[in-house]
């Protein structure tokens, strides 16, 4: 089994903190750790996966016992992401998907124990520490802890508050000396560390895995399309997703590919194996790498293209999820995850109901060039353009950009423009449409977004994965059509324009729209 020093190292290795180090030493002298999992059973679960479940290797490796927990309840309370009547089939189809991945990297399933949170969730004691820890916990205590974990919405639900007093439960419900989760639980855990102890019970050690990048370059998420490779996608669709991630050549800072490597594919490599780039002699032939620091200085020296890391994480994911497929080639698991996920229903006949639907598909967002600016007559801080939107006359749009963008400037220059806001006076000029540009409040900044690479006045403008469709003639203004779409709209660390992570990229080309130095910065 190793030395403690050994052990340890298994434990820790990769982690980005760890809550309870010196308890966390006490144990392994004295016997093997006990720790748990939990995974709520919402979305689908990813590659991203393959993260935790190589930790879970590692603490099988170091001799711990390892209980997963398929948060149910939880899955409910966290705004509903789950709805009860489907919860049983998401929480099969996760148990059946987690076991998989297991059995994908070699880990023995019989070590494990697997439980459902509402097996012992809803019993009396439970229960009963449930209104004991509500009533000692604050309400601005519950928020935080939940800050980054329960979805965050204007009229929060009140089962979002219990959530994390329930994790905290979870600890010593399932009799273990750590948890183990993403640092994005942090607040969580250290709850759990402050309140457990009021109600008579055992501080817990907490580990935690750093936020890994998703391919597209945000946390990989269950809800950002692109971001994540299914399980169940074919090589052409791994293929197809990891050419649009985001892999610039050496920037080894926001780099989900390369992160995959670190926290995956190196961990689960066994003694003498390597991970190997493939390239042509001219490309300087095959490199392989033993370790992934070796692997990142290439990277960062830029002696590693883009494209030849990116083939071989795709090769490595093909690798990992080849086993899964086959699992899940059985009939009846095939039915559940029709079951468990079903497609959104567009019933016919009732064209009101797909149109009610608030979808990015309704913008009608397009590249404009600019062939006429002047000041507004009756207000100093607004421009009157003139935009050449590909149709028979230019259309007249006031913006703000008075303070921001010189005259000279935004002569000839090219925008992105929404065209079917409902027009608008503004201080007696009417404006047929709006610059879209990334702005923060504190201190006021204010860019124009760049028109993507190659593209002419008139170019459609979509969000990728929602290409089709055709956008309304004009946004219903009482329905908050664009207020409720604005709010998911940013810039993200690459630079790139996003709605819910999914890039803006011309309908043409394909190619991003961008914006000059405003990371995270809201559009508007």
């Amino acid at each position: 089994m190793g030395t403690l020093e050994e052990k340890k190292h298994l434990i820790t290795r990769n982690l980005q903190e760890v809550l309870g180090d010196e308890k966390l030493t006490e144990i392994l002298k004295q016997r093997d750790l006990k720790i748990y999992w939990g995974t709520a059973t919402t979305g689908r679960p990813h590659v991203a996966y393959f993260v935790p479940m190589s930790k879970i290797a590692d603490f099988l490796k170091a001799g711990c016992e390892v209980t997963i927990l398929f948060a149910d309840l939880h899955a409910y309370l966290d705004n509903m992401k789950a709805p009860w009547e489907l919860l049983a089939l998401r929480t099969q189809y996760y148990e059946a998907a987690i076991k998989a991945m297991l059995q994908s990297i070699d880990v023995p399933l019989e070590k494990l124990k697997f439980v459902r949170g509402t097996e012992y969730q809803l019993s009396k004691e439970y229960t009963l520490d449930v209104y004991r820890m509500s009533s000692v916990i604050t309400e601005h205590d519950a928020k935080k802890a939940g800050a980054e974990v329960v979805k965050q919405v204007d009229h929060p639900l009140l089962s979002g508050l219990l959530y994390p007093g329930l994790q905290a439960l979870d600890e010593e419900y399932l009799k273990v000396d750590a948890q183990f989760g993403g640092v994005d639980q942090r607040k969580i855990f250290t709850m759990a560390e402050k309140y457990l102890p009021q109600l008579g019970y055992a501080k817990r050690v907490h580990l935690m895995n750093p936020m890994v990048p998703g391919l597209t370059g945000g946390k990989m998420s269950a809800s950002e399309e692109d971001s994540k490779i299914d399980l169940l996608d074919n090589p052409a669709n791994v293929k197809k997703k990891l050419k649009k991630a985001f892999c610039e050549p050496g920037n080894i800072a926001e780099n989900g590919v390369l992160s995959f490597t670190k926290f995956v594919v190196f961990p689960l490599m066994k003694s003498g194996e390597t991970f190997k780039i493939c390239r042509a002699p001219e490309h300087g032939g095959n490199a392989e790498y033993s370790n992934f620091e070796d692997l990142e200085a290439a990277y960062a020296k830029q002696d590693i293209h883009p494209g030849d890391l990116k083939a071989s994480v795709e090769q490595a994911i093909n690798k990992l999820l080849a086993p899964v497929q086959e699992i899940f080639k059985d009939p009846k698991l095939q039915e559940l995850a029709k079951k468990a996920y079903p497609p959104p229903t567009k019933v016919k006949g009732n064209a009101s109901a797909a149109a009610d639907e608030v979808t990015p598909a309704k913008l009608d967002i397009r590249v404009g060039r600019i062939v006429e600016v002047s000041r507004h007559p009756d207000a100093d801080a607004l421009y009157v353009e003139k935009i050449d939107l590909g149709e028979e006359e230019p259309r007249t749009v006031v913006s703000g950009l008075v303070n921001y963008v010189p005259e000279e400037e935004m002569q000839n220059r090219d925008v992105v423009v929404l065209c079917n806001l409902k027009p608008a006076k503004m201080r007696g000029v009417e404006s047929k449409g709006m610059v879209l540009c990334a702005s923060v409040d504190e201190p006021k900044q204010v860019e124009p977004l760049l028109a993507p690479e190659g593209s002419k006045p008139g170019d459609r403008v979509v969000i990728e994965g929602y290409e089709t469709g055709e956008p309304d003639d004009v946004l219903n203004p009482k329905k908050k059509v664009w207020e409720k779409l604005q709010v998911d709209l940013k810039t993200n660390d690459g630079l790139f324009a996003v709605w819910q992570g999914n890039k803006l990229i011309s309908k043409v080309n394909g190619n991003p729209v961008t914006t000059k130095s405003m990371k995270n910065a809201p559009i508007k």
